[in-house]
């Protein structure tokens, strides 16, 4: 008896077991092999490649890892100025960040109108100052007044193109001359610049447009920038010769001044007063870079303008009065240094 149940038993298990097998069977789904998820690995931030030197506890860095085709550059001309926060470190790990560039955008050149000793004392006892004086003494010697990281006060109210108060962003050169003495009628004469006064000055020029990577557009007169009030450095300082046999600054090209030349010389004289001109050729100033009004009048602002524009491109004539010359000097810079 206690066999067969033994039996039965064992036999209800196996068929248990078999029908719990073929329901597996019967309900299994075939599954694609999960894929790993993959996790995104951080890049870790690279340092710039720091060349810093230090010579006696000072920090130089003179390497530009920035991009020039922006104008920016991370050269340092000059010992790394940092802050000494109390009970802090400063480090420079990840110096430099590659976006920046240099405050010294624009070189402004003046006349002290002064004698070598007054222009020293003036520039360097009163408020006004520049960041090189360039005298007349037949020496090989420059005077530097200010450093080239900090303003001097040389420009006052001043503005080229969309730029304004250019202490902010110039390097000044006072050069020492003795100006203009004007006659009764008012017409001016100005002192002649010396010959190696000016090689001294494109020497000077020629450097710092190049470390600074200052344009053509932004070496200007005074008169360019506050034309209004200031004269110099005059139609006497020779910007052809600068441009010519230094490549610093601007100037025409002939043959575009020559083309533009004829056809505004054909009806010239008869729209010379009409307001539609007129405007356009404040317009065209202003264009150039010239702070001025546009008023549609040859008021005073526009006269004195023209005469600075006279100054630096059409030395021969300074009179303030616009002629077809003038006018083709004009739209000749425009088409070749168009504002950006």
């Amino acid at each position: 008896m206690r066999n067969t149940l033994y039996i039965i038993g064992l036999s209800a298990f196996v068929f248990s077991c078999t029908s719990q097998q073929n329901s597996k069977k019967r309900q299994y789904i075939p599954r694609t092999p999960a894929t790993p998820s993959k996790t995104t690995a951080k890049t870790p931030i690279e340092k710039p490649k720091s060349q810093i030197t230090t010579e006696h506890g000072v920090d130089f860095f003179t390497t530009n890892i920035a991009d020039p085709t922006k104008n920016d550059n991370t050269v340092s001309y000059g010992s790394i100025v940092s802050a000494k926060p109390a009970g802090y470190k400063v480090v420079k790990s990840y110096f430099p960040a590659i976006g920046q560039n240099f405050r010294q955008r624009y070189l402004i050149l003046h006349y002290t109108a002064l004698p070598d000793d007054k222009s020293i004392t003036v520039l360097s006892q009163q408020g006004v100052s520049a960041h090189y004086l360039v005298n007349n003494t037949g020496d090989n010697e420059i005077y530097q007044l200010v450093d080239e990281n900090k303003r001097a006060y040389h420009a006052g109210v001043s503005s080229w193109r969309a730029d304004k108060n250019l202490n902010d962003t110039s390097i000044g050169i006072e050069i020492v001359n003795m100006g203009y003495t004007a006659d009764a009628s008012g017409k001016k004469t100005f002192a002649p610049f010396d010959e190696a006064q000016v090689k001294k000055v494109a020497a000077l020029v020629k450097d710092i447009v190049t470390r600074y990577q200052i344009p053509a557009t932004n070496i200007l007169a005074h008169s360019d920038i506050a034309p209004t009030r200031k004269q110099d450095p005059g139609p006497l300082f020779p910007w052809k010769k600068l441009y010519d046999e230094y490549q610093i600054g601007m100037w025409y090209d002939e043959a575009t001044k020559q083309s533009f030349y004829d056809l505004a010389s054909v009806d010239f004289q008869t729209k010379y007063n009409d307001s539609v001109f007129i405007f356009n050729v404040q317009t065209q100033l202003q264009k150039f870079g010239y702070g001025l009004d546009l008023s549609g009048k040859w008021d005073d602002m526009t006269k004195k303008t023209i005469e600075a524009f006279q100054y630096h491109f059409r030395p021969q004539n300074y009179d303030g009065v616009l002629d077809a010359e003038t006018f083709a000097i004009l739209q000749a810079l425009v088409q070749k240094y168009p504002t950006k």
